[in-house]
């Protein structure tokens, strides 16, 4: 095989549509555009929800209610079974985690969770631990401990800050 016979895949290269070619085409006219307006303009885009100036569905509906999104303390979740891979008698701690890719992104802390075995007596060291978790961990000889509590920025008090 040479550079000269390469050839593409049969059904990978499709044809271009050439548009306004005359009635008979099949794409003449409006060039599958449909009748006149803002859609048949070149350059046109219309935002979703957009309904032709009409007061727009999500706007007519009432909006009632707390909405705990801002509020929310948000974990990273690590499974017993991830934990695995450290050595017998380590430290894992948050920045531990972080260094091996269990835990990405700027999360409020780091939840253990049950899934799986813990095969290795470590000090696992997070925010929270399911009760699961906790049982497995001390049933392989390991430790719990509570990570020192962090003074949370408040995403309320974030979002508050920008509209200033």
């Amino acid at each position: 095989m040479q550079l000269h016979t390469l050839k593409a895949r049969v059904g990978s290269r499709h044809r271009v549509k050439r548009l306004g070619k005359g009635e008979s085409s099949g794409l003449g006219k409006t060039s599958g555009r449909g009748g006149k307006g803002q859609t048949a303009r070149s350059g046109s885009s219309i935002r979703p929800g957009f309904e032709g100036g009409q007061m727009p569905l999500y706007r007519r509906i009432p909006k009632r209610g707390f909405n705990n999104i801002r509020f929310a303390t948000i974990y990273s979740v690590v499974n017993l079974v991830d934990l695995n891979q450290f050595e017998e008698g380590a430290r894992v701690d948050e920045m531990a985690l972080r260094a091996c890719g269990l835990v990405r992104g700027n999360n409020d802390g780091v939840k253990i969770l049950a899934t799986g075995e813990l095969t290795k007596k470590l000090t696992v060291v997070a925010d929270k631990f399911s009760a699961a978790a906790k049982q497995k961990i001390e049933a392989a000889g390991g430790v719990c401990e509570i990570a020192p509590v962090r003074r949370k920025e408040s995403r309320a008090k974030a979002c508050s800050c920008e509209n200033k």
